[in-house]
């Protein structure tokens, strides 16, 4: 089924309206990952919406620190926060960024993103927050606060099922998911407030969690939307601010992603680095040689997910449907029978 950018601010037309769902994305990642989140969020809903025609629109934070070059590319694609407030949703994906103040409230764009959470739960069917929007949907929800990594969470990493949920209904067990994150939230306190985990890993923690409001919040740890080479690429990132001297110490290299010839030139370049600490050498990054190395085996898991989760979009639209048409069972009565086991742990 077709992908529609909406970048238009008139409504579509009346009929293709009814017959697809409207998902908006607000993409809070920074200049330099801007534009390749966008690209992975676009290619991951075209691969996974095989039932539904998706039309998705782009929201931008104005908080969130934007060079003028990046705000000027934007404009032409991008509605402004304001514009979601009055806007029709079926669904909403909010990505996380990346994490500058120890505390999230100091957050340049908290005040915005605290908007976002509450409107999410009385104004779409189902939110998707990724990473860091997820640690921050729970604290203003519930005051859970994250716990800081004493050294970045980055890999690939086997999350196996806690609970049966039709979000999992299709995906190869267990799930192999890309984290990349400075932060963590704890387990006990999440299932203390109510929220209902899904999958975990015993090196990552919690991977996918979700709760049922008037919403369904569904909140992912990790990245299924990252292309193969992602990791790869912040793990470039680091490494040069490191040789910049923008950082204290050279970055682990991301755990279970790279083949182990990989894994050794990776290792070579580290041991160089630390005796030759100089901005220029990240020029001699053995990027292409570590490509060939990359064990990307987690695209099916994120197709899986998504696609669960556009065919309860469209459950959910179905019960808005005139009373005189037949009604679609939505997730939240489905019994649960019907859910896939968890693998064992």
């Amino acid at each position: 089924m077709p992908l529609l950018l909406d970048v238009q601010a008139a409504p579509v037309d009346a009929v293709h309206a009814a017959n697809c769902v409207t998902v908006g994305l607000i993409n809070n990642m920074p200049d330099a990952a801007l534009e390749a989140t966008e690209r992975q969020f676009v290619d991951l809903i075209r691969a996974s919406a095989r039932n539904a025609v998706v039309r998705l629109q782009l929201f931008a934070i104005p908080e969130v620190p934007r060079s003028d070059t990046a705000r000027r590319d934007m404009a032409g694609r991008y509605r402004p926060l304001r514009a979601l407030w009055d806007s029709r949703l079926d669904g909403l994906i909010v990505t996380g960024t990346e994490p500058r103040c120890e505390n999230l409230k100091d957050e340049p764009y908290w005040g915005a993103v605290s908007e976002v959470i509450d409107w999410a739960r009385h104004n779409t069917a189902s939110t998707i927050w990724s990473c860091l929007a997820a640690h921050a949907a729970v604290l203003q929800s519930d005051g859970i606060e994250r716990r800081a990594f004493k050294q970045k969470l980055s890999g690939l990493f086997e999350c196996r099922a806690v609970a049966p949920h039709p979000m999992l209904r299709g995906a190869a067990l267990p799930l192999a998911v890309p984290h990349s994150r400075c932060n963590d939230l704890p387990e006990a306190a999440l299932k203390a407030g109510g929220y209902r985990i899904l999958t975990r890993s015993a090196e990552a923690g919690v991977d996918m969690f979700a709760r049922q409001d008037q919403s369904l919040h569904l909140f992912l740890q990790g990245h299924p939307e990252y292309e193969p080479d992602t990791l790869l690429r912040e793990y470039r990132r680091d490494v040069g601010r490191y040789l910049r001297g923008e950082r204290a110490h050279y970055p682990a290299a991301p755990r279970g992603y790279f083949d182990r010839d990989a894994a050794a030139l990776a290792d070579a370049f580290r041991k160089r680095a630390l005796r030759d600490r100089r901005g220029d050498l990240i020029r001699a990054f053995p990027k292409r040689a570590l490509e060939t190395g990359i064990a990307a085996s987690w695209r099916a898991t994120a197709i899986a997910i998504y696609e669960n989760w556009f065919d309860y979009l469209k459950g959910r639209k179905a019960e808005r449907r005139p009373p005189n048409l037949p009604r679609r069972r939505a997730w939240r009565d489905w019994p649960a029978a019907a859910q896939p086991a968890p693998a064992a742990s």
